[in-house]
């Protein structure tokens, strides 16, 4: 059977310019203790914002695939003796996604599908280039609504709060010590809404974006 798929861009994101006032130069100073200019200090955590594609087979039996477009925001942060700016360890991540669907299939039933996860990132060293990638695993929960959940399933009792988790990687590109732009993210995410069958959701989330970094205090 033909699917036909309505994309949807519900929460494509507009990432706005931001500008970043550079530390003032100062005259060598040898006293002691003074504090070191902003350019040194390590940088701790990043916020990624994405959007998202994801395609779903959310209907029990076959593939039943659809598209949902939406956006993500994720958050990193690497624990002390590490740095952004100098990959090489894990670092602790959370991550909420919102992707909607309209119009799915003949039936006109509409999907909007939010994850909320968390779990570690490992960030391969690559010496002095400007690509980084990384591979992480989360797991947390998902919360689905509209007509193809309400309609079409009203036996997902769990629809308000099931269980997820993903599984990906993604490559950064450095364009400056405070930006990045995220070339691509690949996950496997997997949802376990009731459905009468299995009971399980198998899902691919493509995102691309922004990345802004922040430095210590």
């Amino acid at each position: 059977m033909r699917l036909r798929i309505t994309h949807t861009f519900a929460l494509l994101l507009t990432i706005a310019a931001v500008s970043v006032a550079q530390a003032v130069a100062q005259a060598p100073d040898q006293t002691a203790g003074q504090t070191a200019p902003t350019s040194d200090k390590p940088l701790r955590a990043e916020l990624a914002l994405d959007y998202s594609y994801l395609r779903s087979n959310a209907p029990p039996g076959g593939c039943g695939c659809f598209n949902l477009n939406g956006g993500s925001a994720t958050f990193a942060w690497l624990p002390q003796s590490a740095s952004l700016a100098k990959p090489g360890g894990f670092a602790l991540v959370g991550d909420v996604t919102v992707a909607h669907a309209g119009a799915i299939f003949s039936t006109g039933d509409s999907l909007t599908l939010s994850t909320f996860t968390a779990g570690g990132r490992y960030l391969p060293k690559l010496g002095h280039s400007p690509v980084q990638p990384f591979g992480q695993a989360l797991i947390g929960l998902a919360h689905s609504s509209g007509t193809l959940v309400q309609g079409s399933n009203p036996g997902a009792g769990n629809a308000g709060a099931a269980f997820a988790a993903n599984l990906g990687g993604g490559i950064d590109l450095k364009a400056s010590r405070r930006f990045s732009v995220r070339l691509v993210e690949a996950d496997y995410l997997v949802t376990t809404f009731d459905n009468g069958t299995n009971n399980h959701q198998n899902n691919l989330r493509i995102s691309a974006g922004v990345v802004i970094h922040f430095c210590e205090k």
